[in-house]
């Protein structure tokens, strides 16, 4: 889809988060997303930095006090039978994966998940 790495194609995903999803994913040496919840059947990462954005200073911030943006690289092949859905404006644009998905998804990462934005309230870090 739109990068590459070593010669396997690559797409670049976003997935906005919580403290407690950044913490595991810290856990994890940054090369996996945890395990969804029960009441979590799907997974979503989108396809933006700008959504993501959106999501993690809008909601995340609200439900739980802080967001972050993260970013990671998967082989383009283990997405590429997940249609990409619009659920909102053309910008809101993800994935939906099924929880039972997410292991064969995290085996295909690409390098690890990167932290690239945080917000606290009001307040952006970049990073």
């Amino acid at each position: 889809m739109n990068g590459q790495t070593s010669s396997v194609a690559t797409t670049a995903l976003y997935r906005p988060v919580g403290p407690k999803e950044l913490e595991l994913i810290a856990a994890s040496d940054w090369k996996a997303f945890p395990p969804r919840l029960p009441d979590q059947p799907i997974f979503y990462p989108v396809l933006n930095e700008a959504y993501a954005t959106q999501i993690a200073r809008d909601w995340n911030v609200q439900a739980s006090g802080s967001g972050y943006v993260t970013r990671f690289e998967v082989r383009s092949d283990s997405v590429a039978k997940y249609p990409v859905r619009t659920v909102g404006n053309s910008t809101h644009q993800e994935l939906w994966i099924p929880a039972e998905d997410l292991p064969e998804l995290n085996q295909n990462i690409v390098g690890k998940i990167e932290l690239i934005a945080e917000f606290h309230g009001e307040r952006q870090h970049p990073r």
